[in-house]
């Protein structure tokens, strides 16, 4: 009898175990009763996670940079389409918090150094290590640019906003009110979605929303669940194949000219040299304007001195 009781708690274990998973994060490695789940973000470091929400960018980050070195895989579903892009630009090794938050200045483990947005994204021109980020600047606006494969018929945009509005709501529980706008070119296939709370609300993070969906339209699902994000507008689905995100603070950022590309500065250069070199040829020609009205006068007065002689 005992031999029973304890295989079937043996089974009932294992089948709770099998059961036991992060549905927001696919990486994460779960067990115990009740379930707990975490997920590696550096050699012998690991990252507790709460499964029920939407896990932080910065963790996330975090985990993307400890697997591309390790050379573990990324990607989930596939390659993208070929319209789809992967922007490396912002993925870094940040520093976070305990709660998940990024800290104000992040150096990616060298000795240069910059400043966040509560988003992760740079602000502020790079700097040495004692560069002063005093505070971390809420994100409070999201636009989000969504490029959808073509479809039948036209949208109706009243219609679109509501769909938008839940499959946000469905895949990243993002709260309905905060859903502000939605524009819509129809030539353009573009959707245009922007995401706005209180510039003094910290308890909405709209960064990890973003990211999410950023990783769901690159086909880079970081769900256990590897479903497309497809807002569906009477009956037919939209399926994305390109997204851009902008981040808007509530307070600017601290760019400098420094932070110019080697193409902007080469135009500006163009067109300063341009501006100087009309001016000169300007310049010149008045000269030349002045040294002939002034042979003119004296010209004109020996013709006089001539005539009263």
């Amino acid at each position: 009898m005992k031999s029973v009781v304890l295989l079937l708690v043996v089974a009932f274990a294992a089948a709770a175990s099998a059961q036991c998973t992060c549905k927001n994060m696919k990486w994460a490695t779960c067990d115990g009763t009740p379930c707990q789940c975490s997920v590696m973000v550096g050699d012998g470091q690991s990252q507790v996670l709460d499964c029920e929400k939407l896990v932080p960018k910065c963790f996330l980050m975090k985990a993307e940079m400890y697997r591309a070195k390790k050379g573990l895989s990324t990607r989930t579903g596939g390659k993208p389409t070929e319209h789809a892009f992967v922007d490396n630009d912002g993925i870094y090794d940040p520093d976070c918090e305990t709660t998940g938050v990024f800290k104000a200045k992040q150096c990616n483990n060298t000795e240069e150094c910059w400043c966040v947005n509560s988003a992760g994204v740079r602000r502020t021109d790079k700097g040495d290590k004692n560069l002063k980020c005093e505070k971390l600047v809420e994100t409070y606006w999201v636009r989000l640019e969504l490029k959808h494969k073509p479809v039948t018929g036209q949208l109706d945009k009243t219609k679109l906003k509501t769909a938008m509005e839940n499959a946000m709501l469905e895949r990243y529980s993002l709260p309905k009110n905060l859903v502000a706008d939605v524009d819509y070119d129809k030539d353009a296939r573009l959707i245009v979605v922007d995401v706005k709370k209180d510039k003094n609300d910290k308890t909405q993070d709209l960064s990890r929303m973003a990211y999410y969906m950023e990783k769901d339209v690159k086909v880079l699902p970081l769900f256990q669940n590897p479903a497309k994000f497809e807002p569906s507008v009477e009956g037919q689905k939209l399926e994305m194949e390109n997204i851009l995100v902008y981040y808007v603070d509530a307070e600017p950022p601290t760019f400098t000219m420094k932070r110019l590309t080697g193409g902007v500065i080469a135009v500006i250069v163009v067109v300063s040299l341009a501006v100087i070199a009309g001016l000169l040829v300007l310049f010149f020609a008045r000269r030349r304007e002045q040294a002939k009205y002034q042979k003119t006068q004296v010209r004109e007065l020996d013709e006089m001195q001539k005539s009263l002689s």
